[in-house]
């Protein structure tokens, strides 16, 4: 996932570059001592930073800068020019920084930079918590205990998942993992040492009964309660299972954790053919994982078109289009009666070979803690602009929370996992009282073989779809509109523009 340092390309930073190779607003690249480096100038300063996002290593001399940040053209990372910092999910770690002198009319890169020192705590934030409790081991749960230490929090953190694998970068489980381009060492978020190391109390396999609101605590199956100053809710969503004849039989998969994903792949290796039931990103994303494994696959869905009440229906054609050139199926306006041992009968009464199922029909938030502990819900659990809940002091984060949507003007709730990471850094800084808002634009991205859909916003519903480009000849750009205002920016191949669509929504609410 790393940028590669092997063949450093561009210019020797260390002997210098004329000043007038590098325009004001422009961005090089160039190397120092075989790393690349990322020359970023405004006005009268420059900037010298790692050249690779280090989520999957996108290459930012293609990403914007706005301020004195630059964004990541792939999936949208935010890093601080000054200070390398990570400043925005998906990526977590820093990039590096060095030194930058101007003389003679020239710019010459000179040594790294070490870390910068913490900020020194915010006065008016408060106390910090004694102790913080995170239940959820996903996208929002691991965000948060990996912010609280990167802010120096010193109070202690005890994170429970019932999940038995630590925190994993769940987008590759259907993708690249999946599908064998990914090797397994890229999916842990962190290593196992990284919890012991920073003081975190992961607690893998241990399922949360209840919230005692009144105590603070927190239930455990086997009777023992956890204290907590401040609560981070961030349980997730779970598959919706199948309950007709035949769904408990053990090549039937549905697909939200490593262990599902090893399952998969596990199966896959002896199968030739597959059912997915469900038309959704992650069924369709598992479409072409199997496809691209070699296992004949098949896609039945209800629906006349795969994701048309999401990206309309010029966009559900072309998804159409696109998996059936890599040689899928589709069984649309149908759905399972039932499966046998090495078949799938349809309602309309079509028998299917399928040596597995792989059910993708959608997810329900995981709200049965926050409905018990009286926390008030709808669709999800409501929090308020700073992810608070209705109880003072316990926080949600990720896909069960429905926050207000400054752009939208609605309460929304999106289950996407860089707004799930988002929210969670935001939670952990409204734990330590930093009093700030979440007003992040949605953003995901999905990947179908080569070809990556980017959107960024988000849009329930529209009355016109622009479309700029040529979505046949993968390059895109669709403005989801309603009264005249953009709610949504999908892009295919046009990365800039999903960044500066981004970047336009923020400005619009500030």
């Amino acid at each position: 996932m790393a940028g590669n340092h092997s063949n450093p390309s561009g210019p020797d930073l260390a002997l210098g570059i004329a000043l007038t190779d590098l325009p004001d607003g422009g961005k090089l690249v160039g190397h120092r001592d075989g790393e690349p480096v990322l020359l970023v100038r405004r006005g009268a300063e420059i900037f010298a930073v790692g050249a690779t996002c280090s989520h999957y290593g996108g290459p930012l001399v293609d990403g914007l800068v706005a301020d004195d940040s630059v964004r990541c053209p792939w999936h949208h990372a935010c890093f601080d020019l000054r200070t390398g910092a990570a400043l925005r999910a998906p990526a977590l770690s820093p990039l590096a920084c060095w030194s930058v002198e101007q003389r003679d009319g020239r710019i010459f890169v000179g040594e790294k930079r070490k870390k910068p020192s913490p900020a020194p705590r915010d006065s008016n934030a408060g106390p910090p918590p004694e102790g913080i409790v995170i239940i959820g081991g996903g996208a929002a749960g691991f965000a948060a205990a990996e912010r609280l230490r990167r802010e120096q929090y010193q109070g202690d953190i005890v994170m429970i998942s019932d999940d038995e694998a630590p925190p994993v970068d769940r987008p590759n489980l259907s993708k690249d993992y999946l599908a064998g381009k990914a090797p397994e060492d890229w999916i842990p978020l962190r290593s196992e040492g990284f919890y012991a190391k920073n003081g975190i109390d992961l607690r893998l396999g241990t399922k949360v009964t209840g919230i005692d609101v009144g105590a603070s605590e927190v239930v455990l199956a086997d009777g023992t309660r956890v204290g907590f100053d401040k609560l981070l809710l961030a349980t997730g969503a779970e598959p919706v299972h199948l309950t007709i004849p035949g769904a408990s039989q053990p090549h039937v998969h549905t697909l939200r954790s490593l262990a599902d994903s090893r399952r998969i792949i596990a199966q896959a290796g002896a199968a030739r053919s597959a059912v997915v039931l469900g038309a959704s990103f992650i069924g369709l994303e598992v479409a072409a994982s199997l496809r691209t494994r070699g296992v004949e696959v098949h896609v039945v869905a209800p629906e006349e078109r795969p994701m048309e009440r999401v990206l309309g229906s010029q966009m559900g054609d072309f998804i159409r289009a696109l998996h059936e050139e890599n040689g899928v199926i589709f069984h649309l306006g149908d759905t399972a009666a039932s499966i046998g041992a090495g078949d799938v009968l349809l309602s309309s009464g079509s028998t299917l070979a399928a040596d597995m199922v792989v059910a993708g029909i959608g997810v329900r938030p995981r709200l049965d803690l926050a409905e018990a502990a009286g926390l008030a819900t709808d669709r999800g659990v409501l929090v308020d602009a700073y992810l608070e809940t209705s109880v003072p002091g316990i926080y949600a984060a990720g896909d069960i929370a429905r926050w207000p949507d400054p752009h939208s003007g609605e309460n929304i709730r999106v289950e996407h996992w860089v707004v799930a990471q988002r929210q969670g850094a935001a939670a952990a800084l409204n734990m330590l009282g930093h009093r700030q808002k979440f007003t992040d634009v949605p953003f995901f991205w999905s990947q179908h073989y080569d070809i990556p859909i980017n959107y960024v916003g988000h849009a329930e519903g529209w009355d016109t779809i622009e479309v700029e480009g040529d979505i046949a000849a993968k390059d895109c750009l669709l403005r989801f509109k309603r009264g005249g205002q953009v709610l949504a920016v999908v892009t295919i191949f046009r990365d800039t523009e999903s960044l500066q669509a981004e970047l336009a929504m923020e400005q619009s609410k500030a």
